[in-house]
C-alpha cells in the first residue's frame, strides 16, 4: 500500500472524506477507486459512490478476493443508504464469508450488520434478531470504535422496534461511548438522534373527550399491563403477554378498533358496516357479512374478550374486568406507515417502499399521489429514476409504525 492510499484510508477512518479525496482524486487504480467511492458515499453522493465501487471491484484481479469482497460490502452499504433493498443478499453473504476466511473480522462483521439492517428495513424483525444474536457482535472485543457504535446502534434499534426498553437504553449508552471514542461527527449525531427518540411522543392514547401523548416507555408499560390494548400503530390487540396481530386482516381490525373506541358502550350495525366496509348504504348482504366477520373476530379474541350482540349492534366486554385502551399513531391518516418510512430523510423508490410495506406498487403509488397532493411528500427524478422524500418528523418518533410491514390505504 503506497503512502497516499494509506493516508486516504486514515482520513476516511476518522470521517474526513474531503481529505481522503484530495489524496486520490486523480487516480484510477482499483484501491484509489475504492477509497474515492467510500469518500463519495460519506459525502452523500451515493450513485457516484456505487459506480466507483463497482469499477474498483472489477479492477481487482482474481487473486485479490479480499479486496473485491471489501468493495462488495461498501457497495452494499451504499445500496442500503439509497434504500435499494430489492437485490439478492447472496453477494453480501459471500463477501462476508470471504472476509471471515481471510481473518478480516471487522469487515465481515460490517457485512453481517448491513444484512441485519436490511432485514429491519423490510420489517423482518425475527430474522434480524436471530442474525444479530448469531453474530455475538456486542460481546466482541478489539473492534474499531466506529464499528462497535454501529453494532450497538443496530442492537438498540432492534430492541426499540420490539419495545424492549431496558436493553435499548443499555445499547444506546454503549453506542454513545463508542461513538465518542470514534470521534466521527456523523456517527455521534446518529446516536444522539436515536437517544432523542426515547423522549419524543410515539403514540396517542385516545380517551373520551381527548387524547394523551405517550413516549415509548409509557407505551411499553401499557402493553405489558393487564389492560386490553387495541394498538392502531402495530395493528393488533393484546393484554399482557397475549398478542393477536391483525395487520393482515384489516376488516377485523377496523371492527375491533370501533368497538374499543366506543367501550363500554355498544356500536350500532350501520356504523360498524361503514368503518369496516366503507359503504353508507348497507343492505342485507352487508349485514350478513358483518355477522360473519364478527364471528371471526369473536373466535380470534375469545381468550381476551367477549363480543356480544345488543339490540342495536355489538359491544366489547373484556374478560376479568380489564380496562380497554386505544393506541393511535402519532401521524393521522391511513398512510401513517408510509410516511414513517419516508421520514428517515432518505430518497425511496416506489418499488423499495412496496417491498418494505408488503404492498403492491400500484397501492403504494396511489398512496404517494394522495400524500403528494397534500404536500406531505415530494418526488425527484422521472420514470425509473423517480425517488420520494418527506421532511423529517422531529416532533415525535415513528418507531412504532415500523415493526412490521403494515397494509396501507
Amino acid at each position: 500500500m503506497d503512502s497516499l492510499i494509506a493516508a486516504s484510508a486514515r482520513a476516511l477512518a476518522v470521517g474526513d472524506a474531503l481529505g481522503a479525496l484530495q489524496r486520490v482524486a486523480l487516480r484510477d487504480d482499483p484501491p484509489a477507486l475504492a477509497l474515492r467511492g467510500i469518500a463519495m458515499a460519506q459525502l452523500g453522493e451515493h450513485p457516484r459512490a456505487r459506480e466507483l465501487l463497482r469499477r474498483a471491484a472489477r479492477g481487482f484481479g482474481a487473486h485479490e478476493a479480499l479486496a473485491r469482497a471489501r468493495c462488495v460490502v461498501a457497495e452494499a452499504e451504499v445500496a442500503l443508504a439509497m434504500r435499494d433493498i430489492q437485490g439478492s443478499p447472496r453477494a453480501l453473504a459471500a463477501a462476508a464469508a470471504t472476509l471471515e476466511a481471510h481473518a478480516d473480522r471487522a469487515n465481515a462483521l460490517q457485512a453481517r450488520l448491513i444484512a441485519v439492517r436490511r432485514l429491519m428495513l423490510l420489517g423482518r424483525l425475527a430474522e434480524a434478531g436471530a442474525a444479530l444474536t448469531s453474530l455475538d457482535a456486542l460481546e466482541a472485543r478489539g473492534l474499531p470504535p466506529s464499528l462497535a457504535a454501529v453494532a450497538e446502534l443496530t442492537a438498540a434499534e432492534l430492541a426499540l422496534r420490539s419495545l424492549r426498553m431496558a436493553p435499548a437504553r443499555s445499547a444506546l449508552a454503549r453506542a454513545q461511548e463508542a461513538a465518542g471514542r470514534a470521534r466521527v461527527p456523523a456517527l455521534q449525531a446518529e446516536v444522539a438522534q436515536a437517544r432523542a427518540a426515547l423522549d419524543r411522543p410515539a403514540a396517542r392514547r385516545l380517551m373520551a373527550g381527548g387524547e394523551q401523548a405517550l413516549r415509548l416507555d409509557e407505551v411499553a408499560a401499557l402493553l405489558a399491563s393487564d389492560a386490553l390494548v387495541v394498538d392502531a400503530c402495530r395493528r393488533g390487540l393484546g393484554a399482557g403477554a397475549a398478542w393477536r396481530p391483525l395487520a393482515r386482516r384489516p376488516v377485523l381490525f377496523a371492527l375491533a378498533l370501533a368497538l374499543a373506541e366506543n367501550w363500554p358502550g355498544d356500536v350500532d350495525r350501520e356504523a360498524l358496516i361503514l368503518c369496516a366496509f366503507r359503504t353508507r348504504r348497507p343492505d342485507e348482504t352487508h349485514r350478513a357479512r358483518l355477522r360473519v366477520e364478527m364471528g371471526r373476530l369473536r373466535a380470534l379474541v375469545k381468550a381476551l374478550a367477549q363480543i356480544e350482540a345488543t339490540p342495536r349492534g355489538f359491544v366489547l366486554k373484556p374478560r376479568d374486568e380489564r380496562a380497554v385502551i386505544v393506541l393511535a399513531p402519532p401521524i393521522a391518516g391511513d398512510q401513517a406507515s408510509l410516511v414513517a418510512l419516508l421520514s428517515d430523510g432518505a430518497a425511496w423508490s416506489t418499488s423499495a417502499l412496496a417491498l418494505a410495506l408488503g404492498a403492491s406498487q400500484r397501492t403504494v403509488q396511489r398512496a404517494l399521489a394522495e400524500l403528494e397532493a397534500e404536500g406531505r411528500v415530494r418526488a425527484i427524478g422521472r420514470a425509473r429514476a423517480r425517488r420520494w422524500l418527506a421532511p423529517p418528523l422531529v416532533e415525535f418518533t415513528t418507531i412504532l409504525l415500523l415493526p412490521a410491514a403494515l397494509p396501507i390505504g
